[in-house]
Formats: structure tokens, C-alpha cells, sequence
């Protein structure tokens, strides 16, 4: 029989056991050994079955064994020394609360997905699991912020196997009361929701649940209400499912609501307003017209909210390919925002205009999520280095006139919150060195350029570490292997080969992730007959542990884990080749430490940053990886491996990937295995310890979310809030002015004429250290020298005379117009570097309240016919 209704029946605690639900209902305990360890004492055997989720755990207790704890003397200290912790935790001063004034009174972070722990499953990937850290780690650091998100009742998907090894895909129904989430309310004690207008008529009304990330509040909208059609009711459905209107209507969702929901919870709470928006990804960016709508409301013009929004607003972009990107038809987007629809305040025209591609190569049919993400955002970042660098050149075309260098795009690199991917043994192996408290405060806050304090550590100490947690692994995988094979089908009577699966004192190589086909997750088995060499080494075996998920939809990345799964069943490797299904962060959590090395082999350059290597690099693991995302920017040979990229103009696919596929092979075969098995004194591998060392030491302060989440107070939400509060409605319509009248007026703005005096000649060659004087005459028309800035621009020359490794420095204007109406600008330009150089000039807007000078996308260059002097100095 089937129940008709689904209740959450919860445990009534005893008096001196009621911290239990605070400490349960906070999430810091999944990144809290001492919270844990103080569960898991309750039941060691429900801890186990709960999946080391405590609300799960406190459902199971029986009254019995509750009512024995609240009578044990040591358990109440223990619960009343973890309740007065956390108290603490959330109450005291910590680094944000130590920076001089002026930063944001709160921040909005918005994002489709987060990973915070197993017990509450939002997240698909990588983008989800860096909002989690993003968040843990701002509550590490006191930074005032309020997630936003969507709470998805069947969440991605749990992943299992068919017999043949084709990908099953399950979606568990989520109950919201049995999950760490409480819901928000009214004054009154009704739930407080949000609604959105639909076409025809309809309405979409979404409940906010809320779950205490530390200090960090995060605020989940759930569609599944009563009030709502049976359409409306499955918005919310699940993560990244649906067709296009079902995307869009999410992504409604998420940001319009959301920020609807902000303006909830900050009434009800008392919490701080966000002065600064964060769109972690295009697929919140309805926010910023919400916050347009707001304005309007208040009297603003759209032009005038428009430049009050952008002030406030972080874009952060993780996709570095167009075909990654949410687009929808025009016309979709126009239904959803025309007559009946959202918004009816905005002129749907003005909407179409954020999202249209009307760049070179763009479809002007489509509306680009994270195009409109980028207009509606005055700062942008990519997440690696060489990731801002691509994002630069794949959105140059709404810069036109721009270097793909000067792109307002910046990169901040991502990083990993190590206390929740930081095994235990790790941290306890550095807290005997330096102490708990600052061990603790080294991976939370950071700051350091290294942590020098590894070098400490006993080579005896670094590779019994090692051993324990690639035991721990061997364990973890066998478990999950032989449920694996049950679920496929498998009697007992079969497994008996798993309890030789995979050695504790064998080279152990780890690879998960998502099996979208850029990251090739099947390269290893280019040559197969090389790779069972490896695996079957009589000296030096290796063996490898492989995880992840395709997409639902992605038959192609099906068909790529059918191909590995088969190879893994095969009884000849199967020992020392496995794929464990169903990949997710408490797989995670074992897998990351009990790797000797972790594989990258994506395609350069689509990983946009790669955090996995991060979270293996925190536990002394070592990366050979393709030098793509975070690993191109921090790779050194002391600490791991490159594998060489086949990237010719004319390399077709089959031959790249068979010569990366070659150069991963002789990686393993001629330098990794060799140092990993290479033993000296008491059997231990110097070698290899001291890259384990130099991996801690030097790349763990690099790869801290608290290093990331510092950098984007820094260098992001600080600018934006005082830009932010610079932008009050008069100032806004002032500046929404002065762009519409430098718009209108700017085909007239012209470069007539440079001239160069020396003295010397200026005749392809000059001396290093002279100084050349630049007088060049311009056109304005209808524009002031208040509104532009007219700059020289030096640096060196490639062949075709491109300009590279740039400088500008501003010229000044001279007297007053010519009777031609020109005006005439000046300045000095010093030869500093020798070899090929050249200089141009250029005019830009100017205006205080710019966040640079490519914001508007407007530049004015010489002209071919203006002469050679705006061209090469020295050869």
C-alpha cells in the first residue's frame, strides 16, 4: 500500500540535550571533526546508517539511549563545550570584521547549484561545489553574505549501472522537513513566499527554505506549493532537466525570486540589505532586472537603474566555450516579459537588448544569459587565470575596438574550502606541529605564501600518512564496489574477487568528475594494451580509481563511461582498474586523500579552473594534469607532472589525443612509477615525499577558498559597494545621461593627426632611454576634453606591427580649440625597452563613476592615412 501523506515525525530531545538540534540544524558541522565526533557518539552504528547525517541520526535514537545521554555528566560537557563553540563561532569577530571600514554591509551571492554536504543534495558538479566552498569559506571569514538558490526535490540524480555498464539514472524524492533546512516565515507564523507573473494569467509561487551555512544564511526556493498548477509544481523539479521554457522558468526563478526572497528574509531577520549582488554563472542574471524594477518602482528611469545596478554587480563566468552558455529563443524570452508577463514595468524591448548577440558571429534570435550577465554587471571575472584569459577573447565582440586584453573581464582562481576536504589524519598530522588553533586558522583564513611548517614533518610520518589513507581508500572502494555489483545483478557467490581489488602499497591514481567529453574521460584507454602494461607492472603495478557522471541527456558521455566501465570488468585488470558509480561528495571525501596522484586530461583549453586537484593537492596528493585551468597558472616540476598538449593549428582529434594519450603513458611509465617506487633508507621514497612535501608546503596556501573569497572582498565586492553607494539617483541619472549624450556624439570623435619630435631621427631606429614628445591633433564635436581621455599607447611589436605587452599614460590637453574646432594634446613617451616597439593613440570615454575605460565599448583609433608616426619606433 502506498501513503497518501508523507510526515516528518521528529525526536523530542530532553532538556539538557536541546543544543543537539542547533549543532544538527547548522551545517558547520560537516566541516567540524569535534561536531561530528559528537554525534557519532551518540550511535557509532546509526552514524554509520545515517550516512553521518546528524538530523538522520536524531530521527533513529531511541528515547531510551536519549534519555541515558542526558543524564551522562561527560556527554552533557561534551554538547555544552560544542554549543558554546559554535556560539562563538557565529558570533565573533573574524577577518572580515577586522578590515578597515567601507566594506559591503552584505553581499547576495547567487548560484543554480551548491554543494554544502552529501545530507543535502543541491549540487551536479564543480560549479556547485565552488558555491558551497564559497560560501563555508565566507563564514570562515565573517564576510556577511546570504546565498540564494533553488531547492530541487529530486536534486541531480543518484548514478548506478546496468549489467552491461550503461548509466542508470534515479531520482530520489527530497522531503524538505527530513533535510537541514527551515522554512521562512512571516511575522504571523505563515510560510513567506514569492510569486512570479506568467503568461495567461498564471502565477508561479515558490516557498524560501533556509539552511544555516555557518554564519552564512542560504536561501532555497521551492516551487512545490499547493497553490500552484501542476506545471508550475515542477519548476523546481530537478537540477539542469527540463526543455528550454522549463530553463528559463528556473532561471526565473532564481533570480527574480531570489531576490524577492532576499528582500524577505532581510525584512524578517533584521539582516543587513545587500549592497552588492554576486551572479555566480548566467543563470541567475534575471536578478539584475528585478533590481531595475525595484528602482523604477522608486521613480528612476530604466537608463538610470540600469547604471545603479551594474555598480553593485559581480558576474563570474566558468564557461570557457559559447556552447556552454544558456541562450534561449527571443521570442520565448519576450513571452515571459511581454503583456501579462514579468516585469510589466520595463519595456520588453530594453530586456531583449541585455541578452541579444549583436556582435560579429552572434545570432540575434537568441537571448545569451551570460551576455545580458555581462552588461548588467560593471565587474566580471573568470576563474583561472588562463580561463579570464579565454573569457576575454570569447566575449571581445562586445568590446569592440578592444584588445582582447583590455576586455573589463578580470580572473580571480578558484580555490577548495580545505576543512571540508582536508582529511582528518592530514590535519591532525599539521595541528602536532603548529597547534590546533593555528592549523585550523592556516586552512580557513589563509595568508600565507607557503606553510613552511611541513617541513617539519619526518619523511617516516609523511609516508605512513600516506599508507593509511590510501588504506582507508582500498576499503572505501571495495564497500562500494561489491554494492555496485549487487545492484547490477551480481550474487555473492560472483564477488569474491573484490576482496583482491586494488593493493594499499600500490601507486594509486584517482580521477572523477563530470564525463562531459571535453574532460575525456576514456583517453587512458587509447591504447589499451599499453595501459594493461601499467596496470599489471610486475615491479611497478599502478592502479586506478575512476568516477563521474554524464548528463542525464548525453547519450555520447553514456557511451564514454559503457567504454570504461567494460574495460574495468574485464577479470584480467578488473583488480586494478575500477569505476564506482554514482559519484558525489562523501565518495569525494575518501577519494581525494587516498590518491597518490591525480589525473586532468581535458581538452586546453576548456577547464575553466579544475578543483579536484585542488582538493587531492590539500591532502598530499600529487597532479599530472594537462596545463590547463589552475594547474597552467601553479604547475612547477617539484610538485607534480605536466602532461604535453598537442595543440597544432592542423592537428586533427584523433591524432591530438593519440599523442597526449602517448605522452600520459610514458609519464607513468619512465617518471611517475619509477619516483613513487624508487625506495632508499628504511624503504621509504625520498623522492617522492619531498613532492609530497613541496605540494603541502607550497601549493596549499595557493588553493584556499579562503584565499579566493579574501581576493573577491578585495579586488570585487569592496569596489562595487563604493560604487554602489556613489551611484544615488541623481548621480545615476547624471551618468546614464552623459553615456547616452557620448553615444550619440561619439561617430564624430576622431584621432586627426600625430606628430613625434626627437632629437634624434625617427627613422625605424632610436637609443634605449630617449624620450620622444607626441603632439596629437583631435576631433571632439559635440564632446568636452572633461569627457575623454586621450592616451598613448606603447609596447612591443609583433611582425605585423600588433602592439603587445602594453603601457598607456594619459596626454594632456594644450590651449584652447583651433578655429577647425580641433583640439591639441601632448606628452612625453620614454623608450624603455629595447627591440621591436611602437606606440598609437587613442581616445576614450572619461567619466569618474567608470569602472575603466573599455566600459562603454567605445575607443577612437588613427586612421591609416593619419602616417607612419603613429606606427613602429624602433626595430
Amino acid at each position: 500500500m502506498k501513503a497518501i501523506r508523507r510526515f516528518s515525525v521528529r525526536p523530542v530531545l530532553p532538556e539538557p540535550l536541546r543544543p543537539l538540534s542547533e549543532l544538527a540544524r547548522n551545517l558547520r558541522w560537516s566541516w567540524h571533526p569535534e561536531t561530528r565526533e559528537l554525534f557519532q557518539s551518540l550511535d557509532p552504528e546509526g552514524w554509520r546508517a545515517a550516512a553521518g547525517d546528524p538530523l538522520r541520526l536524531l530521527g533513529s535514537v531511541s528515547a531510551d539511549r536519549l534519555a541515558v545521554l542526558a543524564e551522562d555528566r561527560r556527554f552533557r560537557r561534551r554538547l555544552a563545550a560544542a554549543s558554546d563553540d559554535l556560539h562563538d563561532y557565529m558570533t565573533g569577530r573574524r577577518w572580515y570584521q577586522e578590515q578597515p571600514e567601507g566594506l559591503p554591509a552584505a553581499v547576495a551571492y547567487f548560484s543554480p547549484e551548491f554543494g554544502i554536504t552529501a545530507a543535502l543534495p543541491q549540487y551536479s558538479g564543480g560549479l556547485g561545489i565552488l558555491a558551497g566552498d564559497h560560501l563555508k569559506s565566507a563564514s570562515d571569514l565573517g564576510v556577511p553574505l546570504i546565498g540564494v538558490g533553488l531547492l530541487y526535490r529530486h536534486g541531480y540524480f543518484r548514478q548506478s549501472l546496468s549489467r552491461e555498464g550503461w548509466q542508470q539514472e534515479h531520482y530520489p524524492l527530497l522531503d524538505p522537513n527530513e533535510l537541514p533546512l527551515s522554512l521562512l516565515r512571516e511575522p504571523d507564523g505563515t510560510p513567506s513566499r514569492v510569486t512570479l507573473a506568467l503568461p495567461g494569467g498564471r502565477r508561479l509561487l515558490a516557498s524560501i527554505w533556509k539552511a544555516q551555512v555557518g554564519r552564512v544564511p542560504l536561501l532555497l526556493l521551492d516551487s512545490d506549493v499547493e497553490d500552484n498548477g501542476p506545471g508550475e509544481r515542477d519548476v523546481t523539479d530537478r537540477l539542469y532537466g527540463g526543455g528550454s521554457e522549463h530553463r528559463l522558468l528556473q532561471e526565473m526563478l532564481l533570480g527574480i525570486g531570489g531576490v524577492r526572497a532576499v528582500r524577505a528574509y532581510c525584512r524578517i531577520s533584521g539582516h543587513p540589505e545587500p549592497e552588492v549582488f554576486h551572479t555566480n554563472e548566467g543563470h541567475a542574471g534575471f536578478l539584475g532586472l528585478e533590481r531595475i524594477r525595484e528602482l523604477a518602482e522608486q521613480g528612476a528611469d530604466f537608463d538610470a537603474a540600469l547604471e545603479c545596478v551594474r555598480a553593485g554587480a559581480v558576474f563570474t563566468t566558468h564557461t570557457p566555450v559559447p556552447a556552454g552558455i544558456d541562450r534561449f529563443e527571443a521570442a520565448l524570452v519576450a513571452r515571459h516579459f511581454g503583456e501579462g508577463g514579468e516585469l510589466t514595468g520595463i519595456d520588453v524591448d530594453r530586456v531583449l537588448e541585455l541578452g541579444r548577440e549583436d556582435y560579429p558571429g552572434g545570432q540575434g534570435g537568441l537571448f545569451n544569459m551570460a551576455v545580458m550577465g555581462l552588461r548588467l554587471a560593471q565587474r566580471a571575472n573568470g576563474v583561472s587565470t588562463l580561463h579570464g584569459q579565454v573569457s576575454r577573447e570569447m566575449f571581445a565582440g562586445l568590446w569592440p575596438g578592444f584588445d582582447p586584453e583590455e576586455v573589463p573581464i578580470t580572473s580571480i582562481t578558484n580555490g577548495v574550502h580545505a576543512p571540508t576536504w582536508v582529511a582528518p589524519e592530514v590535519f591532525r598530522l599539521g595541528a602536532r606541529r603548529i597547534g590546533v588553533a593555528r592549523a585550523e586558522d592556516a586552512l580557513a583564513v589563509g595568508g600565507s605564501e607557503r606553510w613552511d611548517s611541513v617541513a617539519d614533518i619526518s619523511d617516516a610520518d609523511i609516508w605512513e600518512l600516506r599508507r593509511t589513507l590510501r588504506e582507508q581508500l582500498v576499503e572505501e572502494v571495495r564497500r562500494r564496489l561489491r554494492a555496485s555489483w549487487r545492484e547490477r545483478g551480481a550474487g555473492s557467490a560472483e564477488l569474491g574477487w573484490i576482496d583482491g581489488v586494488l593493493d594499499p602499497d600500490v601507486l594509486t591514481i584517482g580521477f572523477a568528475r563530470r564525463v562531459p567529453s571535453y574532460k575525456r574521460l576514456t583517453l587512458m584507454l587509447r591504447d589499451r594494451e599499453r595501459l594493461t602494461e601499467l596496470l599489471l607492472h610486475p615491479e611497478r603495478p599502478v592502479q586506478i580509481v575512476v568516477a563521474g557522471k554524464a548528463h542525464p541527456a548525453d547519450d555520447s558521455g553514456k557511451r564514454l563511461v559503457q567504454e570504461l566501465v567494460r574495460f574495468a570488468d574485464d577479470a584480467r585488470v578488473r583488480h586494478r582498474l575500477v569505476f564506482l558509480p554514482d559519484y558525489g561528495m562523501a565518495m569525494a571525501q575518501r577519494l581525494y586523500p587516498g590518491c597518490d596522484v591525480w589525473l586532468n586530461n581535458p581538452l586546453r583549453p576548456l577547464e575553466a579552473c579544475g578543483t579536484s586537484g585542488m582538493k587531492a593537492a590539500l591532502n598530499g596528493c600529487l597532479n599530472l594534469s594537462v596545463l590547463d585551468g589552475w594547474w597552467d597558472e601553479w604547475y612547477e616540476p617539484d610538485f607534480g607532472w605536466a602532461i604535453p598538449t598537442a595543440d597544432g593549428a592542423a592537428m586533427d582529434d584523433d591524432r591530438r589525443d593519440d599523442l597526449e594519450a602517448a605522452a600520459l603513458y610514458d609519464l607513468l611509465a619512465q617518471r611517475v612509477a619509477p619516483r613513487f617506487y624508487d625506495r632508499g633508507a628504511g624503504g621509504l621514497p625520498g623522492r617522492w615525499i619531498e613532492m609530497v612535501r613541496g605540494t603541502l608546503a607550497t601549493l596549499g596556501p595557493k588553493v584556499l577558498a579562503g584565499r579566493m573569497v579574501r581576493e573577491y572582498v578585495e579586488r570585487l565586492y569592496a569596489p562595487a559597494a563604493e560604487a554602489h553607494r556613489a551611484l544615488e539617483p541623481h548621480a545615476a541619472s547624471e551618468l546614464a545621461a552623459w553615456k547616452a549624450r557620448v553615444r550619440a556624439a561619439w561617430p564624430a570623435v576622431a584621432v586627426d593627426h600625430v606628430e613625434a619630435v626627437s632629437d634624434g631621427p625617427l627613422n625605424g631606429h632610436a637609443e634605449l632611454g630617449s624620450t620622444v614628445s607626441l603632439r596629437v591633433s583631435v576631433t571632439l564635436g559635440e564632446l568636452d576634453p572633461s569627457d575623454v581621455e586621450v592616451q598613448a599607447v606603447a609596447g612591443r611589436v609583433d611582425q605585423a606591427d600588433r602592439l603587445t605587452r602594453t603601457v598607456a599614460f594619459p596626454l594632456k590637453a594644450t590651449g584652447a580649440p583651433g578655429l577647425d574646432g580641433r583640439r591639441l594634446y601632448e606628452g612625453p613617451l620614454t623608450l624603455d625597452r629595447t627591440g621591436p616597439f611602437g606606440y598609437t593613440v587613442r581616445i576614450l570615454p572619461a567619466h569618474r563613476l567608470l569602472a575603466g575605460g573599455a566600459e562603454l565599448g567605445l575607443v577612437a583609433v588613427p586612421s591609416e592615412a593619419v602616417g607612419e608616426a603613429a606606427g613602429v619606433l624602433m626595430r
